[in-house]
């Protein structure tokens, strides 16, 4: 079955599931960057990452409204904390080891891209892009066009974005510091880095509207809200089950592909 995003050849996953980020997630802790083509490094927060979810997370987390989906849930605590609280939440992301430190704190996650096909889509209350996930793929507009058609009309979208007044498109490599001489040898691959007002510039073409701005302990959020369907025409393929409603009985863990469909 062909993607709903012709160009989403161009988001690899293959470094995401080379050994440095799996081994960081594995360990629990760092040193991971994102190195860019001319040299600069980006400090990736593993040990945050693998850690519960701290205060700036959950006042993300408090603002969700129905099932969620979290793009690029990497080792899975907001999954988690939201599970642990009789929320209904599915974790993406490329990298197996992320999907698997997911299920096993109890949370649901499956293997998969935000380009690819993905349960329920257009039905998800909310959307999480947090960590600097609006850089997946390089392109903050189809990102967010591919966010707003997996929300149901009116859900939220939850970004965080970068405290700093940025806007950038680089292509870069995973880096554990240990490179030889020779630098990474990860693939290349495009990432995006946007501060808030770029966003807001990226979001109200694909009708995305800011309901909501914050920051906490030096990070920085903005909610927005689906207004308007973004495409009529060349939809995504609908799911098998997608006539089925959400469903109460959402399985903490599964490797199936709806887990919102009633049973």
């Amino acid at each position: 079955m062909n993607p709903p995003y012709p160009d989403a050849t161009s988001w690899t996953t293959d470094s995401w599931s080379a050994d440095p980020y799996a081994d960081a997630l594995r360990q629990g802790h760092g040193p991971l960057f994102l190195r860019r083509t001319d040299g600069w490094l980006l400090p990736l927060d593993v040990e945050r990452w693998c850690s519960d979810a701290d205060n700036a997370d959950l006042s993300a987390l408090r603002r969700c409204e129905g099932p969620v989906l979290d793009i690029g849930c990497g080792p899975g605590r907001l999954v988690a904390a939201l599970a642990a609280r009789g929320d209904r939440a599915l974790g993406i992301d490329v990298s197996e080891a992320a999907v698997d430190h997911t299920l096993l704190l109890g949370g649901s996650a499956l293997h998969r891209s935000v380009f690819e096909q993905l349960p329920d889509e257009g039905r998800w209350g909310t959307v999480l892009l947090i960590d600097g996930n609006i850089g997946i793929g390089g392109d903050p507009s189809r990102l967010l066009r591919r966010s707003a058609d997996l929300l149901a009309p009116g859900g939220l979208l939850i970004v965080e974005t970068t405290p700093q007044d940025v806007d950038e498109r680089v292509r870069v490599q995973l880096d554990d510091g240990r490179a030889s001489a020779c630098g990474p040898t990860t693939a290349v691959f495009p990432w995006a880095r946007l501060g808030t007002a770029a966003l807001l510039r990226y979001a109200r073409p694909e009708g995305l509207h800011a309901v909501d701005q914050w920051g906490t302990d030096g990070r920085a959020f903005v909610a927005l809200r689906r207004i308007r369907a973004v495409r009529t025409t060349s939809q995504a393929p609908e799911t098998k089950n997608r006539a089925a409603v959400i469903s109460s009985q959402f399985p903490r863990k599964t490797s199936g592909d709806s887990p919102l469909a009633g049973s």
